[in-house]
């Protein structure tokens, strides 16, 4: 049997707690300043805590062997995460975070559709139907 830490579900599902998390967190620390500086402030915290993981895993030694398509790819990414936090935290200083936070949960929807166009991966009919589920709750709470 597997060790817990070696099940994706349970690292998915931390990754949703901390994101719940973080959307409190957000909505609090942003309501006295502006939302792009937090989002620097919080992109300066995350930067910190990624090199004191990397670096307590010896990871920094690996770097001169990254090919320059990872390069590329993980460059991209960081521009979608920064643009995506940006936005993020401008909808948290705008709107209620319990009505913020799910709309942007459509990224799940997103990444199936994109997945299936770009990475030729396919859904099951469960998966289609969890998907639609998602986008609908999504809707739902947003546009009370």
């Amino acid at each position: 049997m597997k060790s817990l830490l070696h099940l994706w579900q349970i690292w998915a599902l931390l990754s949703a707690v901390f994101a719940a998390a973080t959307a409190i967190l957000a909505k609090i620390g942003v309501e006295a300043i502006g939302s792009d500086l937090a989002t620097l402030i919080r992109t300066a915290v995350v930067l910190a805590l990624a090199a004191l993981v990397v670096a307590a895993g010896d990871g920094f030694g690996q770097i001169p062997a990254v090919p320059g398509r990872t390069w590329l790819f993980l460059v991209l990414s960081g521009f979608a995460t920064g643009a995506s936090w940006l936005c993020y935290f401008r909808a948290l200083k705008l709107g209620d975070a319990a009505r913020v936070a799910p709309v942007d949960k459509l990224s799940v929807v997103f990444v199936a559709v994109f997945a299936v166009l770009f990475l030729g991966e396919r859904l099951s009919p469960q998966g289609t139907a969890g998907v639609v589920l998602i986008a609908a709750g999504a809707m739902l709470v947003a546009w009370q």
